[in-house]
């Protein structure tokens, strides 16, 4: 028997359910064309990439480069976008690269049970970003408010837990980046709140209503929302490849 030995790999960008996905989707981080591959009742969405540039080393030593790393996250995102457009989507970890196809269905077949309860999850569901910028500027004498910048700031730090409380009401799940101190944003803004959420795609206007809300409400806190995003926070999903 022959083994064929190929210099291309398969990156994967998404998983999603049983069936076709009806979008023009994006070429790859390659510029290769994006074609599915179809196991154990799930689709991935994959393209072919080379070795020379996406293989284990190659991927190592790329993956130091800013530019070169903007640019690739910037192409899978886009992707994955396209696809979560139609689909409910499991985004797949940024450099998910097989050594071929067949391990990309022994993986779909492996973990059904982990993609099934996955997309069960987010099923009809959308995330969405909220972070929060302080104004931790001294007040004006007569100004009914905390007078030292450290009481100030463990106010604003207090108002980001309350709106992030507050905002899980509206979701199905949200997640929070720990915030750094302030004294280590430098010349930066200070941002206490740096959050996601799961959100009914139904509940849409109800949870932008609600940001809008607590913008208004929180005076030292300028509230941003971004989204709709694929569910990359809450498919609770490894994507370990695992051996190639």
């Amino acid at each position: 028997m022959r083994t064929i030995v190929t210099n291309t790999g398969t990156w994967v960008y998404a998983v999603v359910g049983d069936g076709p996905i009806d979008a023009d989707l994006p070429p790859g981080v390659a510029g290769e064309r994006v074609r599915v591959i179809e196991a154990a009742g799930l689709t991935a969405v994959v393209g072919s990439v080379p070795f020379d540039t996406f293989g284990d080393e190659a991927l190592h030593r790329n993956l130091e480069k800013a530019d070169w790393l903007d640019d690739v996250a910037r192409v899978h995102d886009g992707v994955v976008g396209a696809v979560a457009h139609t689909a409910d989507t499991v985004p797949m970890r940024l450099a998910t690269v097989y050594s071929d196809d067949d391990h990309v269905r022994a993986t779909l077949s492996a973990r059904r049970t982990a993609f099934d309860t996955a997309l069960r999850r987010i099923a009809g569901r959308a995330e969405w970003g909220v972070r929060g910028v302080a104004d931790t500027s001294l007040p004006r004498d007569n100004d009914d408010e905390p007078s030292s910048r450290a009481d100030i700031e463990l106010s604003v730090a207090a108002d980001a837990n309350d709106v992030y409380t507050a905002l899980l009401e509206a979701a199905v799940a949200g997640r929070r980046r720990e915030p750094a101190a302030p004294e280590l944003a430098g010349s930066r803004p200070w941002m206490p709140l740096v959050s996601t959420y799961l959100v009914e795609r139904r509940r849409t206007g109800d949870f932008a209503a609600a940001v809008s809300f607590l913008n208004r409400t929180y005076a030292r806190l300028e509230l941003e929302l971004t989204g709709p995003w694929p569910p990359y926070s809450f498919t609770g999903i490894d994507e370990d490849p695992g051996p190639s």
